[in-house]
């Protein structure tokens, strides 16, 4: 993944603080001064961007050091953790023994103890013990703990015994229609040919959660790779056109005037950069809200229905529902900023092929 070229060199430091808190730099004159419009502000986004990974992303070692980068005041950190950090945070994380405690709390979060007890209980210690309990638990653990949870609910039938036929129904819709990529797929699992009840109650019991819980890491995940991706290339771009601005300001005859058309070109590729953001965080948007209304819907469906089998996902639709509206304002709220840049590129080009405005 491409990563930020965070460090400007000396000569432009000044010049892009100057520019991005929309104070005009020294030119030719008062008049020749660019007149910004409110700048859009990498640095801000950035250090947004980072806090929700130090919140938000699954993996512990990121979580971990994007805080750290977060915590520093130096902007210069954050574009560094984004630059090379991330990445380096990554790879640990794709490390056996990470990967293995990630296992464990997703299993905590969607295997409650109310629904799967063996797993839970399971998971929670392996979670507490050594690096060799959660290897052993990712191996071999996991699995029997499902078989002893599955073993009990058959012995007890109370829950296939309260399945209906509107349950099943429900079930196999989602596998065709649930907008997650993840909870069709457990969906699907569960009335596939041959299966049976006993994988009916599964799927309410935690693949339905656990599902879930992927589709959303993986938005997550998608829409913050991208952005750091955007703002490597834009945070050179953007000092760049300012850069050039200022030496057009600087010039006079002939050499004004390549120099501004050098200026309007730069510019001109900064409003470019926003073309693929302002349209992947409209579409992320859109996916979130479509999201946030499925959960409602199941919310809906959950408190109506009757039997043990719904109460598991009674308790998942609102947190799931929540979290989703507020990646839906997430999104809302990163296309409004590339909105805001586009106006401010747009603005920066008009500015240097129109010297009439000198």
């Amino acid at each position: 993944m491409a990563r930020l070229r965070v460090l400007l060199s000396g000569t432009l430091v000044a010049a892009a603080i100057a520019g991005l808190c929309g104070v005009p730099a020294a030119a030719k004159s008062a008049s020749d001064s660019p007149v910004f419009l409110a700048a859009a502000d990498p640095a801000a986004t950035a250090r947004k961007l980072v806090r929700r990974l130090a919140g938000k992303d699954p993996r512990a070692a990121v979580r971990a050091d994007a805080w750290v980068a977060w915590a520093d005041e130096n902007d210069d950190v954050v574009f560094e953790f984004l630059d090379h950090g991330l990445a380096a945070a990554e790879q640990r994380a794709a490390e056996t023994a990470s990967v293995n405690a990630d296992f464990c709390r997703r299993i905590l979060a969607t295997y409650t103890a109310a629904y799967a007890p063996e797993v839970n209980a399971a998971a929670q210690r392996a979670l507490l013990g050594t690096d060799s309990d959660r290897d052993l638990f990712v191996r071999q653990g996991f699995a029997a703990a499902e078989q002893r949870d599955r073993l009990a609910r058959e012995a007890d039938g109370s829950q296939q015994e309260a399945l209906a036929e509107a349950d099943r129904q429900y079930v196999r819709t989602l596998a065709t229609h649930d907008p997650g990529v993840q909870v069709r797929a457990a969906a699907a699992w569960a009335t596939r040919p041959g299966a049976t009840d006993a994988d009916i109650v599964e799927f309410f019991a935690y693949g339905w959660a656990t599902g879930a819980e992927l589709d959303l890491e993986a938005h997550r995940l998608r829409d913050a790779e991208q952005e750091a991706r955007w703002l490597a290339a834009l945070r050179q771009l953007l000092a760049d056109a300012r850069e050039a601005e200022r030496a057009a300001l600087e010039a006079s005859g002939e050499l004004e005037v390549q120099l501004r058309d050098a200026a309007a070109r730069a510019w001109q590729r900064v409003g470019e950069q926003t073309g693929a953001p302002r349209v992947a965080w409209a579409d992320a948007a859109r996916v979130a809200r479509e999201q946030a209304a499925n959960w409602a819907a199941v919310a809906a469906a959950a408190q109506a229905a009757t039997g043990p089998n719904w109460q598991a996902v009674r308790d998942a639709a609102d947190p799931t529902g929540a979290a989703w509206a507020a990646e839906q304002s997430w999104a809302a709220e990163q296309a409004g900023f590339w909105t805001d840049l586009l106006a401010q590129a747009v603005d920066g080009e008009t500015r240097m092929r129109n010297p009439a405005n000198k």
